[in-house]
Order: C-alpha cells, then structure tokens, then sequence
C-alpha cells in the first residue's frame, strides 16, 4: 500500500509542525518555539522521514511549500545556512527509501493544515 502523507508546519508566536498520514489516519503534530515557517516544513518533512525510513512502499509526501519542496528536489538553490543544514538532514534520510516522491500540493489541498489545526 502506498503510503500519502500530508505535511505542514507554521512559525512565529504558535510554532509547530507535524504530519497526517491519508491511509491510516496517523498524525503527529509537535509545538517547537521560534522558528520560522520554512524551518517548521523542513521539519514536518524530516519527521516524516525518520519516521517512515526503510519502508519499501511507495511514500508520497505533499507540502503546501512550493520553497521547501523545490529545494529538496533540487530544483532551487537554498541561501539559508539554517534551511540548508535541514535540507542535509533530511537528503541523508531520502535514500533510506524505495520509492519516495516530494510534491507540492496547493494550500487548499493539504489535508494536514486541517487535520493539525493550522
């Protein structure tokens, strides 16, 4: 079974991020003070994949981040040193997957931003 996991994370005064998984029904959500939005996706994203690692079904993770998702495809250059060392993170973890794909979804798609309340 393919796996659909739905991210979202948001910055500033109530910070936090997490994940909702479509099949199961699994959702995670973590408050982490002061950070920013972009930080708060990478680390929905990471949670996701030390969570899910070594899985060999196929796992799609959907972001409303059009930034983060980008990066992490390579498909924009990262000038944040902060976002970078996440951006490291989490290509050590990608490989550890079968079959992963990283996409963006519009924000009034992603199932997360309601399910976790943000």
């Amino acid at each position: 079974m393919a796996l659909s996991i739905f991210v979202d994370g948001s910055g500033g005064s109530n910070s936090g991020f997490g994940f909702f998984v479509k099949e199961t029904g699994e959702s995670f959500y973590k408050k982490e003070d002061n950070i920013t939005n972009n930080q708060a996706e990478y680390m929905a994203i990471i949670s996701v994949l030390k969570k899910f690692s070594n899985i060999q079904n196929e796992v799609v993770i959907y972001s409303d981040s059009k930034n983060t998702v980008s990066q992490l495809n390579h498909e924009y250059a990262i000038n944040n040193e902060q976002l970078r060392s996440l951006a490291r993170e989490a290509w050590e973890l990608i490989p550890k997957f079968a079959n992963l794909k990283i996409k963006w979804i519009p924000r009034n798609e992603n199932i997360a931003g309601k399910m976790l309340g943000s």
